[in-house]
């Protein structure tokens, strides 16, 4: 099977943090650094990679990158101490 890749980029600041999954890490790291697509990580300029997980299978990637949203809303969603 082919290799798949969960990833976590942040801005400069690191005050915004994207979660992506992929099949070619360089390529799709490349695509954010150059901003060839607009959305989301051209806006808020995340390129800035600072996690990865290599998987087998892309289901279980895409599991592991759904988990790793869910986590960053929950910790949105609690109130600052």
């Amino acid at each position: 099977m082919k290799k798949s890749y969960t990833y976590l980029l942040k801005n400069k600041n690191n005050s915004v943090i994207y979660t992506g999954v992929t099949s070619n890490l360089l390529k799709r790291i490349y695509q954010h650094k150059t901003g060839i697509f607009k959305g989301f990580t051209k806006r808020y300029n995340c390129n800035k990679l600072v996690y990865y997980e290599e998987f087998r299978d892309i289901n279980e990637a895409i599991q592991k990158g759904k988990t790793n949203k869910s986590r960053q809303s929950t910790k949105k969603d609690r109130p600052d101490k």
